[in-house]
């Protein structure tokens, strides 16, 4: 039961990364694709992680797949806000 839960989960983490691509390609703007891509992806590898986790042998496995997780959120969430915010700036230069 665990090992299809598992796979379950990490199905629907690829999911989520592909319509994250998806956006990328097809929405008009950047705050758009950069929404897209930091909401998803980081959907995605929660998912992908909590399935991952349920493999894990030990314990301590999964507590640094969960570590990994939480520096990628932090990691994406701070990239994005750094472009957006550059990107916002080079709009108002004259």
């Amino acid at each position: 039961m665990a090992e299809l839960l598992s796979s379950t989960l990490i199905g629907a983490g690829v999911l989520f990364f592909l319509a994250g691509s998806i956006g990328l390609l097809r929405l008009p703007d950047l705050y758009s694709r950069l929404h897209a891509l930091t909401k998803a992806d980081n959907l995605g590898l929660g998912l992908m992680v909590v399935g991952l986790a349920l493999r894990a042998p030990s314990l301590a496995g999964a507590l640094k797949l969960l570590l990994i997780w939480l520096l990628v959120l932090a990691g994406s969430a701070a990239s994005a806000h750094l472009i957006a915010r550059h990107a916002r700036r080079q709009e108002e230069a004259p």
